[in-house]
């Protein structure tokens, strides 16, 4: 049912009756895309955004008056959240002991109308950590790791798709496959699932470290294009090799997630051939928009899970 006069819906979504508000607001405002819009993409994207969320506490950064506008983190369960939403009170820290203020109640995105209720909340990204959690709200031990590959100009998309070849071969050597998403910003995110065994034995301490390893390696091995530290001023025209997502309190944005960048972009999901294609020629590879992510993922499915 329409409110005109108030700009509201009310919808049904797996059996939940949600109030969707100014549905015509622009959050995008040099695309024209409306809030609207952004509900009709987490809506069908779903099916293959939520195994990505599942039992992750997630972190929303939100643009209530869209991404021309002040934007702020939430971690958190808002005041308001409906009592049917999935919470769960959890130490950020990871493996370490937690003091008082690392506690925190995390809404878990398990289902479409939670990713609804945060959506219409113009929760336009939603970053989660690389542990999930018990259905008792129990932290878990990492499952994967995480390499962010971040390009300081003048380097760009290319120039991570060039490292991200070496990042590729460093996780195999250590047994590991990695799936390559784009960051939906300016690089790449490569994840490395990690096997039951190797799960049960590292801590969030222990995947940042071997991340660490990984990254100071490949700088060793060309520095002229490959920095592992985290100083600014000296990541001019290297790919930033950021291991320190895998700690217990950070977070990455998830795959299929929009950014709040100029355009509506989202972190997508990559076949290595397109990596390797980026790395020779820089008109190959780009940032998608979320109408290309529809139709990438209607003809072939999530490459993620590939």
């Amino acid at each position: 049912m329409v409110s005109p006069a108030t700009n509201e819906v009310h919808v049904d979504v797996e059996g939940r009756t949600l109030r969707l508000t100014n549905l015509d607001k622009v959050l995008y405002p040099s695309t024209g895309t409306t809030k609207g819009e952004v509900l009709n993409y987490y809506a069908r994207i779903s099916e293959v955004l939520l195994p990505h969320l599942a039992d992750r506490a997630l972190t929303r950064i939100r643009w209530p008056h869209g991404v021309q506008g002040n934007s702020f983190f939430e971690k958190n369960a808002p005041p308001g959240t409906p009592s049917w939403v999935r919470t769960a009170t959890v130490a950020t820290t990871g493996s370490r002991a937690a003091s008082e203020s690392d506690v925190l109640r995390f809404p878990i995105c398990d289902d479409l109308a939670t990713l609804t209720w945060l959506a219409n909340l113009a929760s336009l990204e939603l970053h989660v950590h690389q542990w999930r959690v018990s259905r008792t709200g129990k932290a878990r031990r990492p499952d994967r790791l995480v390499i962010d590959l971040d390009p300081g100009e003048p380097a760009g998309l290319q120039e991570c798709c060039q490292v991200a070849l070496g990042v590729r071969e460093a996780l195999a050597e250590r047994g590991l496959a990695s799936h390559p998403v784009t960051s939906g910003s300016k690089g790449l995110h490569l994840y490395a699932a990690l096997a039951p065994s190797r799960a049960g034995s590292l801590d969030s301490d222990g995947t940042t470290a071997l991340a660490k390893t990984i990254a100071e390696g490949l700088q060793r091995a060309d520095p002229g294009l490959v920095t592992a530290t985290m100083t600014k001023s000296k990541r001019s025209g290297k790919v930033f090799l950021d291991w320190s997502q895998n700690s217990g309190s950070k977070t990455t944005v998830s795959p299929y997630s929009l950014r709040g960048r100029e355009r509506p972009t989202v972190a997508t999901p990559l076949s290595w051939d397109e990596v390797e294609a980026g790395a020779e020629d820089p008109l190959a590879l780009e940032q998608f928009r979320f109408e290309e992510v529809l139709e990438r993922v209607r003809e072939r499915g999530d490459l993620f899970t590939a």
